[in-house]
């Protein structure tokens, strides 16, 4: 067989055909609008203020086996002193039913700014983990995670 056998030539243009129907049936989510739905939680949580990068870091794996358990910590750089330390940590994500995740709630007592949790998370996403420091101004730090096994779909529209 050559390339040019009209067999294997009308092969490769059913399976192109295929290939190009299966891209066309799989279900398209707007990105915007769940970008819009996110960036609204967090303007919720801030109050409308805009968090600055920096501070902080968002550890989460980058590609997840099974969104059913994903592990995520957050640390805030802060001395945690009555003058400055961080007030709440929050995280969200993009794709999941409900785009606010989990509130922590700190203060100077807390000894340290750090918390740890399991997500579940419904499809490939990002994250964005976002503190409320002592003096009312915003940090944050997000992450790109690739999910191979999806978990909460029950709930996608």
């Amino acid at each position: 067989m050559t390339a040019t056998d009209p067999i294997d030539q009308a092969r490769r243009t059913v399976l192109a055909g295929l290939g190009t129907l299966a891209l066309g049936l799989a279900p398209v989510r707007p990105a915007s609008a769940t970008a819009e739905k996110m960036a609204a939680a967090i303007a919720a949580f801030t109050g409308g203020a805009v968090p600055v990068p920096g501070r902080m870091v968002l550890e989460v794996a980058s590609l997840v086996d099974n969104g059913n358990t994903v592990p995520v910590t957050v640390r805030v750089d802060s001395p945690m002193t009555a003058s400055d330390y961080v007030a709440a940590i929050a995280l969200f994500n993009e794709r999941n039913p409900d785009s606010g995740i989990a509130v922590f709630t700190l203060g100077a007592r807390a000894g340290k700014a750090e918390v740890s949790t399991r997500i579940r998370m419904a499809t490939s996403q990002k994250l964005v983990a976002v503190a409320r420091m002592g003096d009312n101004s915003f940090r944050m730090h997000s992450a790109d995670v690739v999910v191979a096994l999806a978990a909460c779909i029950e709930g996608e529209a």
